[in-house]
């Protein structure tokens, strides 16, 4: 219930603000607006404000199928226009209104990002701290030099180095720099009085088509540090049988230090040999005491591959940090993350073009419900920033040159802005067919996508 809730109400307000933007430019430059409907098919509900501005008589609609909506005006192509009121025809308009009012729902739906990511940092987050975790054996991480334990206080590329608030920072910078094939610089805390250091992240390297978990662990940097303490532990589990008990602190397995939870976590899972459980030697800390005990495995199939289980939640929750902006400087930083998140947008969809990314980067509306609905469940702010990433992706989608979209019709004006000759009607048509075939391929895509994500 909760994810359709989320999901309707997350379309509804970006598609009201995309059609928002068309009719509010539309009024403003003289175009009497005769319908501003959301959704479409069967009417569920229709108002007429009785105060409008001079001229219009707009019909307000909320339709029964939400996945879109229009701004209806007067228009000469459209059916039949009194003479005296031609001057407020869309199609009479000179080529900088129209530009600007079709422009007018992309921009609206990147300035409402801009608004949401502004609110999220004067609210503020929970996120972890920037300390890494052990990174993975034979990862970029680990070849750079990180062992576990550094936290993170800048980071950057070129030299031009930028405070970094948590682990979900880095995390996105660690994105950006991996998926434009770029080093990243990272300023890492001096520890017992020493100066801080630097330590480039060869990122360049890393040969990802899908910002997923796969791409993470050729990074090798996964999760935030977290105490490699023993939680819940199952009644006759490996670990119960063994002697864990909640609490337990993990120092050691064998010769190996245990710096981390992740890094525990990821022992436990290679403690299989020739499929069979392996037995190691644990050194543990249990109120103030140091014990060794041998703890043997179980072993579970994780789809071809063994791997080894103890029956007990692994690490402690990471330390928390409240990251939170002034006014100015939280405008500033929402306007910044609009923006890196549609260029990284638009470079993605190039490198889908030329396949230098995986398709599977497509989302359709099935993972953006998943998506609503567990952000809901999270908090307002998380609700908040899965809002943003959606309308900064429905403002970009909306300016790709498709002729069924915004940026289509764009394109029209830009030829007739430089030829002085609008689209002859017959090429116009066929380019309205072959973008209908080419969107109706993308949301085919999408949606085997999102089954796959879902079901597969």
């Amino acid at each position: 219930m909760l994810t359709a809730v989320a999901f309707i109400v997350a379309l509804g307000v970006l598609i009201a603000v995309h059609e928002y933007g068309h009719y509010r430019v539309a009024v403003a430059c003289g175009v009497k607006v005769l319908r501003f409907s959301v959704g479409f098919g069967k009417t569920l509900y229709r108002w007429q404000p009785k105060r409008q501005q001079p001229g219009q008589q707009t019909e307000f609609v909320i339709g029964a199928f939400p996945l879109g909506g229009y701004v209806k005006m007067l228009d000469e192509r459209e059916g039949s226009v009194a003479p005296e009121e031609r001057h407020r025809a869309f199609n009479t308009q000179p080529l900088r209104s129209r530009a600007a009012i079709v422009a007018a729902g992309p921009i609206a739906n990147l300035l409402l990002a801009v608004a949401l990511y502004t609110v999220v940092n004067w609210i503020g987050t929970q996120e972890p701290v920037a300390t890494l975790a052990r990174p993975v054996a034979a990862s970029l991480a680990e070849q750079a030099g990180l062992r576990g334990g550094e936290h993170i206080t800048r980071a950057g590329f070129d030299g031009n180095l930028d405070p970094v608030d948590s682990f979900e920072d880095l995390r996105w910078r660690m994105t950006r720099a991996a998926l434009d094939r770029r080093d990243l610089t990272l300023e890492i805390a001096g520890e017992s009085g020493r100066p801080a250091r630097e330590l480039l992240l060869p990122l360049s390297r890393v040969e990802a088509k899908d910002a997923d978990a796969q791409m993470f662990r050729k990074i090798g940097v996964i999760a935030p540090l977290t105490r490699p303490e023993i939680g819940d532990v199952v009644a006759d589990g490996a670990g119960d049988r063994a002697g864990l008990k909640r609490g337990d602190l993990v120092r050691a397995i064998g010769a190996m230090a245990i710096v981390d939870g992740q890094q525990l976590r990821e022992t436990i899972r290679a403690s299989v040999e020739d499929g069979k459980p392996k037995t190691q030697a644990w050194a543990i800390e249990r109120g103030g005491r140091s014990l060794h005990i041998d703890v043997a495995p179980e072993v579970r199939d994780e789809g071809t591959t063994k791997v080894g289980r103890i029956g007990a939640y692994v690490g402690a929750p990471p330390d928390m940090v409240t990251v939170r902006q002034g006014p100015v400087t939280g405008l500033w930083r929402g306007i910044v993350r609009t923006w890196e998140v549609s260029a990284l947008t638009v470079r993605m969809m190039g490198k889908m073009v030329i396949g230098e990314a995986s398709l599977k980067n497509l989302s359709g509306p099935l993972t953006i419900a998943d998506y609503a609905g567990k952000s809901a469940s999270m908090g307002l702010t998380q609700y908040l920033i899965f809002l943003a990433l959606i309308s900064v992706s429905l403002g970009v989608l909306n300016l790709m040159p498709l002729p069924v979209l915004d940026g289509g019709h764009l394109m029209y004006y830009l030829w007739e802005g430089l030829t002085g000759k609008s689209v002859s009607d017959a090429w116009m048509e066929r380019f309205q067919r072959g973008g209908v075939a080419l969107l109706l391929v993308m949301m085919s895509i999408a949606l085997f996508n999102d089954v796959n994500r879902l079901f597969g």
